[in-house]
């Protein structure tokens, strides 16, 4: 089942989103098992929306690259984690 993913980073900005995905995101595109991203300003920062192919395919992104090189630290990157909601994809249109 396709799972969504929705990262929240209050205070967050373009500058801090390219420096970020950069470093978590081949330079070919979306890591194995994502297939979809979007991301943009919101209200009061920046949001990033995820869809996997599972659960499974979103938490081996996020426990063997995600995880591992943000508490690594990004330079110019996010500064503090993002609130984060989680969902199984009931509906999916093109």
């Amino acid at each position: 089942m396709t799972f969504a993913v929705v990262h929240h980073f209050p205070g967050g900005t373009r500058e801090s989103y390219e420096a970020s995905i950069a470093a978590v995101h081949p330079a070919e595109g979306l890591p194995a098992g994502q297939i979809f991203h979007a991301a943009g300003p919101s209200a009061d920062g920046w949001t990033i929306i995820a869809m996997h192919e599972s659960q499974q395919s979103w938490e081996t992104f996020r426990d063997g690259i995600l995880m591992p090189r943000m508490q690594a630290g990004i330079e110019g990157g996010f500064p503090t984690p993002p609130v984060e909601t989680v969902f199984d994809v009931a509906t999916r249109l093109p």
